[in-house]
């Protein structure tokens, strides 16, 4: 029986070290669901027995999105610091390395420009796998500096947001990413550009509090969990239990939080749909 009990106490598995979607040849998904992994690759990693959509980062985001896979990625090199001398289980100096050297990311969002069905659009989005997506103060600088470049160039500006919140590890430098970005929304509706946040799997926190409430239209993916504070804290602060299906996209868009929810499979021709109906333009 020892097979099935945990010998040592307190394993802890950090977040950037769970995977959504594991190596081999099968994926199940939370509803039981067996799919082989080329299908769901091939599928957009939508899973086709239950349509369970699996996170991806922000490299099958843009191959998603932009034509051919064709971008310029802003800002690329701009990386954390460390001004607290901030330490948990390890220094975060450490982990910061630790998770670049595992994800091959600089940071938690990264920022490209090219063109989506033919026009020009900056798209910033979100990789959980970077410290569980959360924001600190580079993820607000670049979507800060993604903003004035969709400002200076007159282009619309898509932001995919996945996060669990603002960065523990910089304290007071990640809140104030709220006001700053949501600063720059502001300029970006000024300059009558349109903004379209799409919600992903998961959106909470910080980010749910600024940016990714923002949008001119703010949309979906299916069954993402999207909140402030997560059920079990909400539940014991109201006291009262919580409605079922509570805090998914499908109990949001039909509480007005959301527009609309939009299948992956649809995401580059509802994105750009929205686009054209914002500016007026002829339906690509």
């Amino acid at each position: 029986m020892a097979w099935f009990k945990r010998q040592e106490k307190g394993i802890t598995t950090a977040t950037e070290d769970k995977m959504d979607v594991p190596k081999g040849l099968w994926y199940k998904s939370p509803t039981g669901k067996i799919i082989d992994a080329d299908e769901l690759a091939r599928n957009l990693f939508v899973s086709p027995e239950d349509d369970f959509h699996v996170r991806i980062g922000s490299a099958t985001y843009f191959e998603i999105l932009f034509d051919n896979n064709e971008f310029v990625e802003l800002d690329k090199n701009m990386t954390s610091k460390d001004p607290l001398h901030f330490v948990d289980t390890k220094k975060y100096a450490e982990r910061l390395k630790e998770v670049m050297d595992k994800t091959h990311l600089k940071d938690a969002v990264r920022t490209g420009v090219g063109k989506s069905k033919g026009r020009e659009l900056v798209i910033c989005c979100m990789d959980f796998a970077f410290i569980g997506g959360s924001m600190g103060a580079v993820v607000g600088e670049k979507i800060a500096r993604g903003i004035d470049h969709a400002i200076k160039n007159k282009l619309p500006f898509v932001m995919i947001s996945k996060s669990g919140g603002a960065r523990m590890m910089e304290a007071a430098y990640s809140l104030m990413q709220l006001a700053k970005t949501s600063v720059k929304l502001a300029q970006l509706a000024e300059a009558k550009l349109p903004y379209i946040s799409l919600c992903t799997d998961p959106t909470t926190g910080g980010t749910t509090a600024s940016y990714a409430m923002l949008g001119d239209i703010n949309i979906s993916e299916p069954g993402a969990l999207i909140g402030f504070a997560g059920p079990r804290v909400v539940r014991d602060t109201t006291g009262k239990d919580l409605p079922e299906g509570f805090q998914t996209a499908e109990f949001l868009l039909e509480h007005g939080f959301l527009d609309f929810i939009t299948p992956r499979k649809e995401l580059k021709d509802k994105i750009n749909l929205y686009i054209d109906l914002i500016q007026n333009n002829d339906i690509r």
